[in-house]
């Protein structure tokens, strides 16, 4: 007869099973042993894929974008005590965005809570109001079911297992199990609907994750379509490249009616636009942690529809003043003497193909790649993401090679962040001999510091000569040597041309293409770009 936390590891990865899992991480550690144990049998029975990572915030985001690709829950599981605190960045960037991560943690009995004992905290409830905690004791597989099943994949969750010794197993090995039949209980919500007339002067912005719906509206309206890199829609005929320089301008200020998609982070003349007292905004309720939005909101639906508009005038406006700012645009970046990381931006987004994917790290990367996505067919089946939920640096090469791992049916896998962004997660780099290495490109733009703090009220010259101790910081690290310790192949570019045959040529598995860029000109240069706003 097995032990008793044998018994318990076991039916807890058979709910994981049974709650749609099939992508789990695991961090190494003594008390989670069982978990582990239990996980590699049910691998070893083709009832689930097992990574290992030794760093407990790389797995959490190595889990995320997995969950984030696969379009079912993900799980990531690790011993007890600061190894769970790790967790924390992944729990709530998946809470924010609304990704179905599973947190599998490993705890001593209850009777030691409180006790002084080694490696024991009070993990019941640790991650707060990010992720709700089942505290489990006793092999009750119904239980597990239930819990699971009442969050229905739309938020992280937490499982805090308490085993007690031994902690191995005393059977010689577990065939998997029977996996119960996964069955999401029926809601029952109605669904809203609202259809909306032509006019007023109308936009349909796009943020992260808004998805296909958005476009569609647009394009049935005759409505610009303002989408960010990460909406999963900015493609088609109705796409704005530079809407953000036009908000600023006189079609900024006839807009009258804003229907938002998604979660919309990158743009403050966005958020200015949202929160104008003269604009109606209409919400398409979205899947993150927060319902409300952070803008006044007159009506908020499900799903909206619209009549079809008899009167291009309005959109033709756009588009004009679209293409023209855009050769403008172009023509500012071409006549730089050096790279720009807006033509990185560019270069990577021209290089991803059909049925491609592309990570994309926070701070500048996104912004700039949003002034440069290249025009996009419908159809092409790009998978464009970001972790836009609260939009931190954390874990981004974890994410992209979750997400990679993930996507096997990507033609291309790409990658596109900061210095600061890769330095933050060089322990995603780091994988054992027995871990899948995608084909992943990782682009880092390299300007030696926190350039986007240029852009900002903290960059004003006044404050230079503070910046860079506070804001700037440089590092001057050697990022070949450090790609070099991670075996991972490394090539340094600094011009478009060398970065274009950099992107031409993959060399397959994980690599990185380093940048370098100026820092120096940044925040100049993008008043250069402000200023083009008509």
């Amino acid at each position: 007869m097995t032990n008793p936390s044998t018994r318990l590891a076991r039916t807890v990865v058979t709910a994981l099973r049974g709650s749609a899992v099939r992508e789990v991480v695991v961090a190494p550690g003594s008390r989670n042993a069982a978990l582990s144990f239990a996980l590699y049998d049910a691998a070893q029975a083709g009832g689930l894929r097992l990574h290992t990572r030794v760093d407990e915030r790389t797995a959490g985001f190595l889990a995320l974008g997995l969950a984030k690709v696969g379009n079912r829950p993900a799980a990531v599981t690790c011993t007890s005590g600061t190894a769970v605190a790790h967790l924390l960045p992944a729990v709530m960037e998946a809470a924010h965005a609304g990704v179905p991560l599973v947190v599998v943690t490993a705890d001593r009995p209850a009777r030691l809570r409180g006790t002084g004992a080694n490696q024991t905290t009070d993990q019941v409830g640790i991650f707060g109001t990010f992720a709700p905690t089942l505290d489990v004791a006793a092999a009750d597989l119904d239980e597990l079911l239930a819990f699971l099943r009442t969050h229905d994949g739309r938020r992280p969750v937490h499982l805090n297992v308490q085993l007690d010794d031994p902690l191995l197993p005393d059977d010689g090995g577990w065939d998997g199990g029977e996996v119960p039949d996964w069955a999401v209980p029926a809601l029952g919500l109605p669904m809203e609907r609202m259809v909306l007339d032509p006019g007023p002067g109308t936009v349909v912005v796009a943020g992260d994750d808004a998805g296909p719906p958005a476009r569609v509206l647009a394009e049935k309206a005759g409505w610009p379509l303002l989408a960010e890199p990460s909406s999963g829609c900015r493609t088609g005929d109705s796409v704005i490249r530079t809407y953000r320089l036009l908000l600023a301008g006189e079609l900024g200020r006839q807009v009258e009616r804003v229907v938002v998609y998604g979660h919309p982070t990158l743009s403050r003349p966005v958020s200015l636009l949202l929160a104008r007292d003269d604009v109606e905004v209409v919400s398409v309720r979205h899947r993150g942690r927060w319902a409300d939005r952070p803008f006044a909101v007159a009506c908020e639906v499900d799903q909206v529809d619209a009549t079809a508009s008899d009167d291009p005038a309005w959109f033709e406006a756009w588009r004009e003043a679209d293409r023209t700012t855009s050769r403008e645009l172009d023509r500012l970046l071409a006549a730089e003497p050096d790279l720009t990381p807006h033509e990185v931006a560019g270069a990577v987004s021209r290089a991803l193909p059909p049925r491609g994917l592309l990570v994309v790290g926070a701070s500048n990367p996104i912004r700039d790649l949003d002034l440069m996505v290249a025009p996009y067919d419908v159809g092409g089946r790009r998978k464009v993401i970001a972790n836009r939920g609260l939009a931190g640096i954390d874990g981004t090469i974890s994410t992209a090679i979750g997400a990679a791992v993930g996507r096997p049916q990507s033609s291309r896998a790409l990658a596109l962040m900061g210095d600061v962004t890769f330095l933050h997660d060089t322990t995603g780099l780091f994988l054992g001999p027995r871990e899948e290495r995608p084909d992943l490109t990782v682009v880092v733009v390299n300007d030696d510091g926190g350039s986007i703090f240029a852009t900002l009220e903290q960059g004003a010259p006044e404050h230079a000569e503070r910046f860079d101790t506070l804001f700037g910081t440089p590092h001057g690290v050697d990022v070949a040597s450090l790609c070099a310790a991670a075996r991972v192949p490394h090539l340094r570019v600094t011009s478009l041309p060398e970065l274009g045959q950099a992107l031409a040529s993959p060399n397959g598995g994980i690599e990185v293409v380093e940048a370098r860029v100026r820092r120096d000109n940044r925040r100049a240069l993008d008043e250069k770009i402000r200023a083009l706003a008509p």
